[in-house]
């Protein structure tokens, strides 16, 4: 809650670093959080993941990669903020579930159950809405959902932690960054020392909050069930609808209404496909468990092990993971599974999904 807090309550920051503008924030942004990760990763004494790193010319590149999406998210964003579109920088992040999914057909090619089409297909109408509504396509908001969308299915094809990964990024990001705020300086437009102390200290602030929630995500990651994780992750775009409405004043014509509410309702069936599936995942796993116990009870003392089950509860090693469930960042080494646990183990791969992307906002 405290990640998903900060990431919802962003929009009241940024408006504070005003009369810098959006680029001026981004570049600080960017430098600032390269010192604050690279100071927690000191302090931690996690370095060993850079040598495997610069070794591997092909992650390199996807580190490049994701550093320039999230630069085009976060430049997106807060100029969006500081221009007065907070409610369409919140749809954004609303839709992102949904264009994740929509990567995951394109790219990936996994197959959709028929609730989550439904829920793609109202997301689409709901755009359609929006487009009239707004006389013109919700460009921000589409943006900042495939941005982060192509982000997170970049990530996860690299395969490191959070501070790590963010750590590689803004590598690539500080020289450019730090640059860019040298040359503004040298032209007398900078407003890091001329707007005094207290506003030099809220840009240099920047660093310090995009790592914490970031950290609060990691450590809520390995602690929270991932259905309680993704169903929190609707409090940040949830907190920014608010904000707009409610401190900014933004308008909400009818038609903008109708809009977010079919979002919503794609939502809706999107989160209760999804914790369905997970129930009935649960019970075929609780199901293949009083199996394998039944089988290991009906073994006669001194039997060997190939006798522990029947042939029926033999999995092929091809039905343990299907390929669609298990991206290439995800493999993991092969292990052998005994007979009797060989159910266990195949409904297990299909419990756990991937956990929601780390929002950059």
């Amino acid at each position: 809650m405290a990640a998903y807090g900060i990431w919802g309550l962003f929009p009241l920051y940024w408006p504070l670093l005003e009369p810098a503008g959006a680029v001026e924030i981004l570049a600080h942004r960017m430098v600032w959080s390269f010192a604050v990760v690279g100071l927690a990763l000191l302090a931690l004494r996690r370095w060993s993941w850079v040598r495997d790193l610069v070794r591997t010319p092909r992650r390199l590149g996807l580190i490049a990669l994701a550093a320039a999406l999230i630069t085009v998210n976060w430049g997106v964003y807060i100029w969006a903020v500081n221009a007065g579109h907070v409610v369409e920088s919140s749809l954004g992040y609303f839709i992102n579930p949904l264009v994740s999914i929509a990567l995951g057909v394109l790219v990936l090619k996994e197959r959709l159950r028929p609730a989550q089409w439904a829920a793609v297909g109202v997301a689409v109408l709901a755009v359609v809405v929006l487009a009239v509504g707004y006389g013109r396509l919700p460009w921000i908001s589409l943006v900042l959902a495939c941005s982060f969308g192509t982000y997170g299915l970049v990530k996860k094809k690299v395969n490191i932690g959070g501070l790590e990964s963010l750590a590689a990024e803004t590598a690539v990001q500080f020289l450019p960054a730090l640059g860019y705020l040298l040359w503004l300086g040298s032209q007398g437009r900078s407003t890091f020392a001329s707007e005094g102390t207290g506003h030099a200290v809220l840009l240099a602030a920047t660093g310090v909050i995009t790592a914490v929630p970031l950290v609060c995500f990691g450590a809520a990651a390995i602690r929270v069930p991932l259905s309680t994780l993704g169903l929190l992750q609707y409090l940040a775009p949830v907190f920014q609808f608010l904000l707009g409405v409610l401190y900014f004043h933004e308008a909400m014509p009818p038609e903008r209404w109708a809009g977010f509410s079919l979002v919503w309702l794609a939502l809706t069936i999107l989160t209760w496909d999804g914790l369905r599936t997970a129930r009935r995942s649960r019970e075929a796993l609780a199901a293949a468990e009083a199996e394998a116990a039944s089988a290991a009870e009906a073994m006669p003392a001194g039997a060997p092990a190939s006798t522990a089950a029947p042939a029926s509860t033999a999995v092929p090693a091809s039905a343990a993971a299907p390929a669609s469930s298990v991206g290439p960042a995800e493999a993991a080494p092969a292990q052998a599974v005994p007979a009797a646990t060989a159910p266990v183990a195949a409904v297990t791969a299909s419990v756990e999904p991937a956990p929601p992307a780390r929002p950059g906002r």
